[in-house]
C-alpha cells in the first residue's frame, strides 16, 4: 500500500475511535462555519438594502454640482443647465438616464402649521428613471408636468402640517435676488418615502414652477445620473469631468460618506466575527487532536519502532485536521445555504422597524451570499485550521520510540 492511502486510511479509522468526540468537535467547527456565512449573508443583505434605497431616493450613483454647492447648498451655487460636451458626456453609453434639479433649502406652511424643508423642482419625466418618487405615489398622483402648480407631500409632513390631498400649502424660499419667494401650490400627491425622513425632509414640484419662483431662468442646483453599475463608474466619471471640469462631479460614495462609512464598519465587525469563532474553533480542534494525540503515544512509538519516519506521524496528524475540516466546512456551508434559501422572502423584523427606520434600515432583510464573503470564511477556516493543528502534529513526531513504548 502506497505512503499516501495508507496515511489517509489510519487517519480515518482514528477519527471514528471516539465517535461522541468527533462527532462533538464536527458539529461545533461546522457551527462556526454556519455563523460565519450566515452572518455576512445577513449582513451583506441589509448593507445591499440600505445602499440601494439610498440611491434610490434622491442620491443617484453620480451628481454634479457647482464647486460650493455641496458645502453650502443654497440658490447662489447654482449651474447653467449642460452645454454640448456635458450633454454628449451624459448620453455615455454606461449612463442610463440623468435628471436635472432644483433643489435649495425652503419652508411649506399649511393654514396651522409650518416646517422647514428641502424644495425639490424635478423633471417628473426625467426624475422617474433616477429616483423612487414616480413610484412612490400612495394618494393622489404623480407630478404631469414641468411647469404644473401642483406639489408632492410627505405623508407623515402632511400629518404634521395637519394638510391633506386637494388642500393648499405655501412655499417659501430665498430668490436669485435675496428676497423672500412664496408661492401658493395644491397638494396633488401623497408620497410614503424610506426613512421617515424623505416624508418629513422633501416637497417636490415642478422643475420649471421653481425656476420661475425664485428667478433662476434655466439654472439649475444639480444634475443626477444613473449607470449601469454603482461599482463601476470610472468611466463615466471620466468622460463628466473632461467635459464639465468645472464642475464638482463625484460618485454616491463621496456624496453619501455615511454609506462608505457603513460599508467599512460591517466589514471591520465580519472579520471581528471571524476572529471571535475562529479562535473558539481553533481551541476546540487543537483540544481534540491533543487528547488524541496523548492517548496513542505507545502506538505512534510503535510505529516509529517499525521504521516510520516522523514525518509521517506528522502527516497522520494533519490528515486528521483535514478531513475534519472538510467534512466541517461542508456540513457549515450546506446549512448556511440552507439559511439563506429559506430566508429568501427575507427576514421579518418589523417589530422593531420603527427603530431601524430612524437610521435608513428596512425592517425586512433579504440575505445577500457572495463568493466573497464564502471564500473569505473557508479559507480563513481551512489556511488558520490547518496552523492550528501544526502544534498537536508536532507533538505526535516528536516521541522517542523507547520513551513511548514504556510511557504507562
Amino acid at each position: 500500500m502506497r505512503k499516501t492511502p495508507l496515511l489517509l486510511t489510519l487517519a480515518w479509522r482514528n477519527l471514528w475511535r471516539h465517535r461522541g468526540r468527533t462527532a462533538a468537535i464536527l458539529f461545533a467547527l461546522a457551527l462556526g462555519v454556519w455563523s460565519m456565512v450566515a452572518l455576512a449573508a445577513l449582513s451583506r443583505g441589509s448593507l445591499e438594502s440600505q445602499l440601494k434605497k439610498s440611491i434610490d431616493n434622491l442620491t443617484g450613483h453620480i451628481q454634479l454640482h457647482a464647486p460650493a454647492y455641496r458645502d453650502d447648498p443654497v440658490i447662489e451655487h447654482r449651474l447653467s443647465p449642460p452645454d454640448a460636451p456635458l450633454t454628449e458626456a451624459l448620453a455615455h453609453p454606461s449612463i442610463r438616464a440623468w435628471a436635472g434639479r432644483v433643489r435649495v433649502p425652503a419652508v411649506v406652511a399649511s393654514e396651522r402649521e409650518s416646517a422647514g424643508v428641502v424644495l425639490l423642482g424635478i423633471d417628473p419625466e426625467q426624475e422617474r428613471k433616477v429616483s423612487f418618487i414616480g413610484s412612490a405615489i400612495t394618494s393622489g398622483r404623480y407630478l404631469e408636468a414641468s411647469d404644473e402648480p401642483g406639489l408632492l407631500l410627505g405623508r407623515k409632513l402632511a400629518e404634521q402640517l395637519e394638510t391633506e390631498l386637494g388642500r393648499r400649502v405655501v412655499l417659501m424660499s430665498q430668490d436669485v435676488n435675496n428676497t423672500v419667494a412664496d408661492r401658493g401650490f395644491r397638494v396633488v400627491g401623497i408620497f410614503d418615502g424610506e426613512p421617515q425622513a424623505i416624508e418629513t425632509g422633501f416637497v417636490f414640484v415642478g422643475r420649471a414652477t421653481a425656476q420661475q419662483m425664485l428667478g433662476m431662468g434655466d439654472a439649475l442646483s444639480e444634475i443626477v445620473v444613473r449607470a449601469d453599475d454603482r461599482n463601476r463608474l470610472e468611466a463615466p466619471l471620466a468622460a463628466l469631468r473632461a467635459a464639465a471640469p468645472t464642475l464638482d462631479t463625484e460618485p454616491w460614495s463621496v456624496v453619501e460618506p455615511l454609506l462608505t462609512l457603513t460599508e467599512k464598519v460591517v466589514n471591520v465587525i465580519l472579520i471581528v466575527w471571524y476572529a471571535i469563532v475562529f479562535a473558539a474553533m481553533s481551541f476546540g480542534l487543537v483540544n481534540t487532536l491533543l487528547m488524541a494525540v496523548f492517548e496513542r503515544t505507545r502506538e505512534f512509538g510503535l510505529f516509529q519502532a517499525l521504521g516510520m519516519p516522523p514525518r509521517n506521524i506528522l502527516g497522520q496528524v494533519l490528515t486528521e485536521s483535514v478531513i475534519l475540516l472538510g467534512i466541517a466546512l461542508a456540513l457549515g456551508n450546506v446549512a448556511a445555504w440552507a439559511t439563506v434559501r429559506a430566508l429568501k422572502n427575507g427576514l421579518d423584523l418589523s417589530a422593531f422597524a420603527e427603530g431601524f427606520e430612524m437610521f435608513g434600515v428596512s425592517p425586512i432583510i433579504y440575505p445577500a451570499l457572495t463568493a466573497t464573503d464564502v471564500t473569505a470564511a473557508n479559507g480563513l477556516v481551512a489556511v488558520l485550521g490547518l496552523v492550528a493543528s501544526l502544534y498537536p502534529a508536532w507533538r505526535a513526531a516528536r516521541h522517542v520510540p523507547v520513551e513511548a513504548l514504556t510511557r504507562v
